[in-house]
């Protein structure tokens, strides 16, 4: 290991399993000093216990790394404020976030109730807004005081955030929150020495294996496997350390070896008459302009 994330105070949420366990251990690998959220809840985010977050505190030590395990819940004001406040009292700062908690809950939008609908956007929206908002008080704090850090925070999207998935309207619409806040908390927190930045991860998680249980398999003859979580935190380290300095407000595609730039939404073909149109011609303009545009790429589920 290159020391890459040396010095660095690191806080994980959802850290106990699968990509937020893969993240912790590689910032420790790399000299991060580690706080590791879990709530322990089950898929569904049902139940709830220490162990999943205190087992990957015992596996950094182990290794010779430093961490402390975490387990509030963090998409509650108290919850996200002693997630900060445990790294500020534990290692006397905070350098990076990593917002990675999440759980599922899926249902076709007929059948998709409100207590499921608000349950996914509590824990992935608002788990990503309570943790960012006071580790953000904390480095406008320390940028006031003349101690301007070099902050990260990578919050965790995915695809069907950006191309949508049938059967997940709930969890689609929070991920496609995330990137919003994402943008706006680069444009916002950059004064204060901020970067901001989303990745949208394909990998074999808990989230993911009984959706996708064939194309996530893990090779039988030992060969690379491209759905381990382990490959999307590469990424993720580098993002969160001084190395990424000068990217912000992006987003990331990470599966396997690949890294894909997401280009977002930009403005395409476009038509304008100067006056106020009658719903003949916007829809003849409309049906114009679309012949002229790229189709979009297929929701999630449909191909």
């Amino acid at each position: 290991m290159t020391g890459l994330s040396a010095g660095r105070v690191v806080v994980v949420t959802g850290a106990g399993r699968g990509l937020g366990r893969a993240h912790a251990l590689a910032f420790a690998a790399e000299g991060a000093r580690v706080v590791v959220n879990d709530l322990g809840v089950g898929l569904d985010g049902a139940g709830g216990g220490s162990g999943p977050a205190q087992e990957v505190v015992e596996e950094i030590i182990a290794a010779g790394g430093e961490a402390v395990a975490h387990g509030g819940d963090i998409a509650t004001p108290d919850g996200a404020a002693s997630l900060v406040a445990a790294a500020l009292d534990t290692y006397g700062g905070l350098d990076t976030l990593v917002n990675n908690a999440g759980f599922l809950r899926d249902r076709m939008l007929v059948n998709l109730g409100e207590d499921d609908w608000d349950a996914v956007m509590r824990v992935h929206l608002k788990g990503h807004f309570l943790p960012l908002r006071h580790a953000a008080a904390y480095w406008r704090a320390e940028a006031k005081a003349g101690r301007v850090r070099r902050a990260r925070v990578v919050n965790t999207s995915s695809g069907a955030g950006l191309l949508g998935s049938v059967g997940q309207g709930n969890y689609a619409a929070a991920k496609a929150g995330i990137v919003g806040l994402t943008l706006v908390a680069a444009a916002e927190m950059g004064r204060y020495g901020v970067q901001a930045n989303a990745i949208a991860p394909a990998a074999r998680t808990r989230m993911t294996e009984s959706a996708f249980a064939e194309t996530m398999a893990a090779p039988e003859d030992g060969g690379f496997d491209a759905m381990a979580p382990e490959n999307v935190s590469p990424l993720v380290v580098w993002l969160g350390s001084d190395a990424s300095e000068g990217v912000t407000g992006r987003v990331f595609e990470a599966e396997g070896g690949r890294i894909t730039v997401m280009e977002g939404w930009r403005p395409g073909p476009t038509a304008d008459t100067g006056a106020r149109r009658t719903p003949e011609s916007a829809g003849a303009t409309a049906l114009k302009l679309l012949a002229e545009s790229e189709p979009p790429r297929p929701v999630y589920g449909t191909h």
